[in-house]
């Protein structure tokens, strides 16, 4: 299993969506836990990002085709970044 963060910015129709059904954005982390990406944690932050996600998933390739089925439908742009905890660094390391 691997850690990744996503940085999610929303469409001005994904601002449209969750202005009228805030809802929505568990419901699209339901959607990703079925495609096989389990949500960590996750923040709605200011700046140029509307979300920090931190997820794991079996793979890079489980991530891809989940970030391309939730991007497909034009409502956020998302980028993806491989992450490793610092324990996991420091053993590497040594």
């Amino acid at each position: 299993m691997g850690y990744f963060v996503i940085l999610s910015t929303l469409t001005d129709e994904g601002r449209k969506t969750i202005k009228q059904k805030p809802e929505r954005i568990l419901e699209v982390d339901k959607e990703a836990k079925k495609m096989g990406v389990k949500l960590i944690e996750q923040y709605a932050v200011i700046g140029p990002y509307d979300f920090v996600s931190i997820v794991e998933a079996a793979d890079v390739e489980t991530v891809m085709k989940m970030s391309c089925e939730i991007g497909s439908r034009g409502s956020v742009q998302m980028m993806t970044l491989g992450a490793l905890p610092v324990e996991d660094l420091i053993k590497k390391l040594k």
